[in-house]
């Protein structure tokens, strides 16, 4: 999951994937959090209460120093999140989210589909 902004939808969001993992822990599903800005010392601070205040302890929750991210996933510059779930080297699903876009109906979206990740 990458993000540019930290708010309620998306700490509900990495809320649920950490425990979708936890119970898929013998599935060996993972996941991490990488939170896409300049400002590094911010990043990690709203990232450091973002597990403290939701108890996120499935998931890593990483800084990338560049708004635009890692140039080989390719994250619409227009996406506030972006959400890639993956076996291998295949991509299973595809999430982007506009600024105020994610939701609980999308977020229910994303979480159903770990089960494509899982089978």
């Amino acid at each position: 999951m990458f993000a540019r902004t930290i708010n309620d939808d998306l700490a509900s969001l990495v809320k649920q994937i950490d425990e979708t993992v936890a119970a898929n822990d013998e599935k060996k599903m993972a996941a991490f959090v990488v939170l896409l800005s300049d400002d590094e010392a911010a990043a990690e601070a709203q990232l450091k209460e973002l597990a403290e205040k939701h108890e996120i302890t499935n998931v890593p929750l990483t800084v990338f120093k560049d708004t635009k991210g890692p140039g080989n996933y390719k994250i619409a510059d227009d996406a506030d999140v972006t959400v890639l779930m993956w076996v291998g080297l295949s991509v299973k699903s595809n999430h982007a989210f506009a600024a105020g876009k994610l939701n609980k109906d999308n977020a229910a979206a994303v979480v159903a589909d770990t089960a494509k990740i899982l089978e």
